[in-house]
């Protein structure tokens, strides 16, 4: 081994072992990493930055926004809500749940198909008296097996292609992953319908915010164009799933029922509407209606990508206290509007805009989010932690789904590289008004961004240095006595092996050079050696820290570190043992 191939491994291992330190972070890791490769003459200066205009960077930020633009359309539920009458076995449940998943999961990122597929699965578990333990693990797993199909289902696939056109020449396609993708994820998803008995179900997973929210009582009004004018009030909350209920009617601008089910609904009727933030949100969107206390906020002083929506809790001695909104001008004075209130142990008995507010009471305010800390400190009331509250939102979500489509199409077709496809995706979506510009960059996930950035200049300098081919020399020792497809498992095996400890995408920065050396000093080809490195690094199982789907479910779900293996170690080798067999018959070993 050289001096240069040493300093290569001494840095690098410097900064694997910050990572799995934990006390400093990856990203940090990664960049104290470069600064010192280039401080010592591995990764020369003109290059140390070259990571932050790579092609992959792009890929994956461009793949994160159009997944959160995907997340809010509400088109996935939709779906999946005319199938809760077949789910009634817990089987069932993750067979549709887990099957669906893993089929958002090839063409959006698997954590953001995650997200969508929570709340659904803790709503089902309520419903059917499923214990939560039983489902949520089962569709983070489901969710790792799905992103293996396409080229931006997850970041080992992103990366692997670029390496792969690093390498020699060309970069995997966009449906290059399918043929093993689909086999693995089919699968895994046959395995989790059964496996999931090897699951505790006496866990009570910790409540979490981000997926139950507490009900608020809001007004909306039925306009003559709503497809609810002249349907019942039960077909109203029908809609909603029964999430939703209508706990007040007014009429002729004063008149307030209690409507019973059969009751017509006529145009201009206000409705008083009681349920989840997110919940309100959908039925409004679906019934057409419109928030009462939804107006435009000055427009020509507040863009609307500057206008949100925040929660606060009514303290002693707020200005509020005592007072309504209609009485203290909330709109024309401080520029907001209320669109809903939460008061514990009774409903809300008034029109919104004349209730008089209580200490403890929770409000949802929109207005201008520059001013709102400062509004919120004059009203005297205290922000909340914040959360994924969409009430009140007008968005136009429901273009990034052909904005997708678009985009994967023209990949697929060969009419322009990825990079462009997505970022001009990302782009549209915006425009479009999909998300905002606030939301646009809330949805990339920075650290990851920066440690891929970071890494790319080190992985680099050890392929430069050939220190890539001092590991695979020694791999390929330890695989001699093992036929080729032998040593195909033993590549997904180290990198599933290796992603606990390191991020999926730093596992295939450190790994895909080390087993395309391998493959060539064995006499093989490298193509399935590079599908092998994808499929361990996305496929960790066995921990929740070695994915954030499997970080995101450990909470709600009631899960322990060791409840991991129990249904992740067998998963782990249908996929070690299926991925090499289906790698090896798609592309070819010699």
């Amino acid at each position: 081994m050289t001096f240069e191939q040493s300093l290569a491994f001494a840095v690098l291992i410097g900064s694997v072992a910050l990572m799995i330190w934990g006390r400093v972070r990856y990203d940090l890791a990664a960049m104290l990493g470069l600064l010192v490769g280039v401080a010592v003459g591995i990764v020369p200066m003109k290059e140390a930055f070259s990571g932050f205009s790579d092609e992959i960077v792009i890929i994956i930020a461009s793949a994160l926004v159009v997944s959160a633009a995907i997340e809010r359309t509400g088109v996935v539920e939709a779906l999946v809500r005319p199938l809760g009458r077949y789910m009634q076995t817990t089987g069932a449940q993750i067979a549709i749940l887990g099957g669906a998943v893993t089929a958002l999961s090839a063409f959006i990122k698997n954590i953001g198909a995650l997200a969508i597929f929570m709340p659904i699965a803790m709503q089902f578990s309520k419903r059917n008296k499923t214990p939560v333990s039983r489902l949520l693990m089962p569709l983070s797993f489901g969710s790792l097996l799905g992103g293996l199909m396409t080229l931006i289902g997850t970041s080992p696939n992103i990366i692997v292609a670029r390496m792969r056109e690093n390498i020699l020449g060309t970069p995997f396609g966009m449906f290059d992953f399918m043929p093993v993708g689909f086999g693995l994820a089919l699968a895994g998803v046959a395995f989790l319908t059964v496996g999931w008995r090897l699951l505790p179900s006496e866990r009570h997973g910790r409540r979490s915010e981000a997926f139950e929210l507490e009900n608020f009582t809001t007004e909306a009004v039925v306009p003559a164009s709503s497809p609810l004018a002249e349907k019942s009030v039960s077909d109203l909350e029908n809609l909603a799933d029964e999430a939703v209920t209508v706990i007040g009617l007014i009429r002729e601008n004063w008149r307030r029922y209690v409507p019973a089910g059969h009751w017509m609904l006529r145009a201009d009727d206000v409705l008083v509407l009681e349920g989840e933030p997110n919940e309100l949100k959908k039925l409004v969107d679906k019934a057409k209606l419109e928030l009462v206390g939804r107006k435009d906020i000055l427009p020509e002083q507040v863009k609307a990508d500057e206008i949100g929506v925040v929660e606060a809790v009514v303290q002693e001695g707020s200005s509020l206290v005592g007072a309504s909104a209609e009485q203290l001008r909330l709109r024309q004075h401080y520029r907001v509007n209320l669109l809903a209130i939460r008061r514990a142990g009774r409903g809300i008995a008034q029109r919104l805009r004349r209730v008089r507010f209580r200490p403890g009471d929770v409000i949802v305010l929109q207005g201008a989010l520059e001013d709102m800390p400062q509004t919120l400190a004059d009203l005297g009331c205290l922000p909340l932690a914040p959360r994924n509250i969409r009430l009140g939102e007008r968005r136009r979500a429901a273009l990034s789904i052909p904005i997708l489509a678009i985009a994967m199409g023209l990949v697929a077709f060969q009419v322009v590289p990825v990079s462009i496809a997505f970022f001009g995706a990302a782009t549209l979506i915006v425009l479009a008004g999909a998300l905002t510009l606030r939301e646009t960059y809330d949805s990339i996930q920075w650290p990851i961004i920066v440690l891929i950035a970071a890494l790319l200049p080190l992985s680099e300098a050890v392929q430069r240095t050939g220190g890539s081919d001092v590991i695979a020399g020694a791999l390929a020792t330890l695989a001699a006595g093992l036929p080729p497809i032998g040593a195909l498992a033993m590549t997904i095996i180290v990198a599933m092996a290796v992603t606990p400890f390191l991020n999926n995408a730093a596992t295939v920065l450190v790994t895909a050079p080390v087993a395309v050396g391998l493959a060539r000093k064995l006499g093989l080809s490298p193509d399935p050696f590079l599908m092998a490195v994808a499929i361990g690094a996305a496929c960790d199982f066995l921990t929740p820290i070695g994915h954030q789907c499997n970080t995101l479910v450990m909470g709600p779900g009631g899960y322990r570190f060791g409840d991991y293996w129990r249904l992740g170690l067998p998963l782990s080798i249908i996929v070690v043992v299926v991925g090499s067999i289906l790698t090896a018959l798609v592309w070819p070993l010699r």
